[in-house]
């Protein structure tokens, strides 16, 4: 990764693409207040530096039929190269398991599964992912709403330049 210092207008483009990955080089000019050309240019610079890693689609995953997400945390019976890249294969493979972690603590895994409701999960479970080797024990539990989506940090000034921050409490942006 290459080093970038953000600027406003860098954080701005940013801010706009987050909201509208669509936007366009002549909407980013106007949002941020620069002819077309200078953002042109800042948008191929965020990209090079990989600050920006691609575009993508949000699909809601109800509108399709998986309503039922369950997190599920998962205990290998060994912590060794091997073991972990065995089980992160098996997961891979599996179009339930849509987000994979490798956590710190008393858990190896931390996984979100999303089924169209209870009974595929029960199935997924218990005739599929049961059987990938090497799994101690798997814990379960069930949001029961999501209270914060977000797709990135939100940035801050500082007498630096910009840098991450993370938004914490209820509410605000």
């Amino acid at each position: 990764m290459i080093s970038t210092n953000l600027d406003s207008y860098d954080v701005g483009i940013l801010h706009v693409l987050q909201r509208n990955g669509r936007a366009t080089i002549n909407e980013l000019a106007e949002a941020v207040g620069l002819s077309p050309s200078p953002v042109a240019r800042r948008l191929r610079i965020l990209e090079n530096a990989g600050v920006i890693t691609g575009y993508a689609a949000l699909i809601d995953e109800t509108a399709l039929g998986y309503e039922f997400s369950v997190f599920v945390s998962v205990k290998l019976d060994r912590q060794v190269d091997d073991a972990l890249a065995s089980f992160e294969a098996a997961v891979c493979s599996f179009p339930e398991v849509v987000d994979c972690w490798l956590m710190t603590g008393n858990r190896d895994y931390l996984l979100r599964i999303a089924t169209r409701g209870p009974s595929d999960f029960e199935r997924f479970l218990t005739s599929t992912f049961t059987k990938v080797s090497g799994v101690a024990s798997i814990e379960s539990s069930i949001p029961l709403r999501r209270v914060k989506a977000g797709l990135s940090r939100t940035l801050k000034l500082d007498a630096k330049g910009y840098q991450r921050q993370t938004t914490t409490g209820h509410g605000g942006s």
